[in-house]
């Protein structure tokens, strides 16, 4: 059985026919313990570091305690999916979640997946491409322990959003050499209502719009890129999106 945790969108791990959903941790700090136990889990993580986390610059005077009593529950919360009490280790100032060989890890799985459909893609493997880029995007679009504020969520979150860019950006360029010119259009759309400013993404949806015949649209996007970087950045956009508008400009 391999033993499946999942940090986005709702924090679940499952093992076999047992799963363990997001109301049996003990609240939002246990949760967010949790996650961070489970995603750095290949090395440890001092207890500064899960305190900053939950009580930032001002924990309270039985931080320690409080801590201690979040790991007493997940302890028994991992017991449920056999994890024995000994994988959530507590030693010399430090906390490590030690999983099986075989642990599946969501954030994990989905930066795997976006190097392989990147990797697939200058392959031409678009069939690849797609596959794994639909997987990225299938836990990339789901949030990330809502409610908890704290420099490593932000960090993680923030991860995330770029591997969620990376993957439509991909799906992008398989739509267009597949011919799906509209899907291409909506997927760099998406990118783009995540992140204004990412030109690449500008770049595939007037490549996307060109293609679907409507030039008009493409250069509008081009104009919608232009503004946008020049209002809120005072840059220009780069050589190659000059060069694409003025190859759409010229086309018939």
């Amino acid at each position: 059985m391999t033993l499946r945790i999942y940090l986005t969108g709702g924090v679940c791990v499952e093992s076999g026919s047992v799963l363990v959903r997001e109301e049996r941790f003990p609240g939002l700090q246990g949760r967010v313990v949790f996650a961070m136990l489970a995603a750095e889990h290949r090395q440890p993580l001092g207890i500064d570091v899960l305190e900053s986390e939950l009580w930032g610059d001002t924990p309270p005077p039985a931080s320690d305690s409080a801590l201690r009593s979040s790991v007493s529950k997940l302890r028994t919360v991992l017991a449920d999916v056999d994890l024995a009490g000994d994988a959530l280790v507590h030693a010399f100032g430090i906390y490590q979640l030690r999983l099986p060989p075989d642990a599946w890890v969501d954030l994990e799985a989905a930066a795997d997946a976006i190097h392989r459909a990147e990797s697939a893609l200058r392959q031409a493997d678009l069939d690849n491409a797609v596959g794994w880029g639909r997987a990225a995007v299938s836990v990339a679009a789901r949030p990330l322990l809502a409610g908890a504020e704290g420099p490593w969520v932000s960090e993680r979150r923030e991860r995330l959003r770029q591997l969620h860019l990376r993957a439509l950006d991909c799906l992008a360029q398989v739509w267009l050499a597949t011919g799906d010119a509209p899907q291409a259009a909506r997927d760099a759309g998406e990118a783009l209502r995540l992140d204004l400013f990412r030109e690449p993404s500008h770049r595939l949806l007037m490549r996307a719009l060109a293609a679907t015949g409507d030039r008009a649209g493409a250069l509008r996007a081009y104009e919608n890129c232009r503004v946008t970087l020049a209002d809120e950045l005072g840059a220009d956009p780069a050589a190659e999106t000059e060069a694409l508008y003025v190859q759409i400009l010229r086309s018939d």
